[in-house]
């Protein structure tokens, strides 16, 4: 049963590690992009903002010594890493796609402009937005809320290595409880970490519900998107407050 026929999907550089820390995994690369694929061929219009964790993250490199602005630049281009690479991987599997960068760099992707992006999912191709916002400051959980917001999504899905919203860390306290379904309200009164705030603010006023899974589990994604299933959390405007 699919629940969503316009999806952003937010995913984290680190999932394209897989298990290792830095780099990519290519396997996991692959699985994950098969998953795009089934996604896409269950008629579903699908737009990814990719992060570049697996690469470099400005706000570690900046205590390192370099500057903010200059450290988030150099994080926004490991996401044009990860896009183009996405990008290869989902054409080989004759999946169609284009790249567009917050950043002109007309040599190897398109610039981001609101009405050709809507052409292209309009002529069932997916977009890869890199390059977050473009601006430094703003992470690509903000990123990929405003890309939502701009291209009037069903809902926009956080792919990460978790399995949801938790109450506490599930790393610490195995007690832990994983919420199915929230409000955007309850999420705020629990302090529960879905997203930034920036980034979860501009979904709740544009009432964009926002989906947790963990990506590296395999079927999630479809499992989720194409077959209606329970997988990882979802905070939207009314839930039926299912618990774990």
């Amino acid at each position: 049963m699919i629940r969503f026929k316009n999806v952003l999907l937010k995913l984290s550089g680190e999932v394209l590690a897989g298990d290792n820390k830095f780099g990519f995994d290519f396997e996991a690369v692959r699985r994950i992009c098969k998953e795009i694929r089934d996604v896409y061929e269950a008629g579903i219009k699908l737009s990814i903002v990719i992060g570049g964790g697996n690469i470099i993250r400005g706000k570690v490199i900046e205590k390192l010594g370099i500057e903010r602005s200059q450290a988030d630049n150099m994080g926004m281009l490991g996401t044009v890493i990860n896009a183009l690479c996405l990008q290869d991987v989902l054409e080989q599997m004759n999946v169609p796609t284009r790249v567009q960068t917050a950043i002109d760099m007309r040599a190897m992707a398109e610039p981001y402009i609101r009405r050709r992006a809507l052409r292209h999912l309009e002529k069932d191709r997916i977009v890869i937005f890199a390059a977050g916002t473009g601006s430094p400051y703003f992470s690509t959980d903000t990123a990929a809320a405003l890309r939502a917001s701009e291209i009037k999504v069903d809902c926009m899905v956080k792919a990460t290595k978790v399995d949801g919203i938790y109450d506490k860390d599930p790393k610490v306290d195995k007690d832990a409880i994983l919420f199915h379904e929230l409000t955007y309200q309850e999420a705020l009164a629990k302090r529960l970490e879905v997203m930034d705030i920036a980034a979860f603010s501009l979904c709740m006023d544009n009432k964009i519900p926002v989906a947790v899974i963990n990506i590296l589990k395999e079927g999630n994604l479809t499992g989720f998107l194409v077959r209606g299933e329970k997988t990882g959390s979802i905070v939207s405007e009314e839930s039926n407050h299912a618990k774990n």
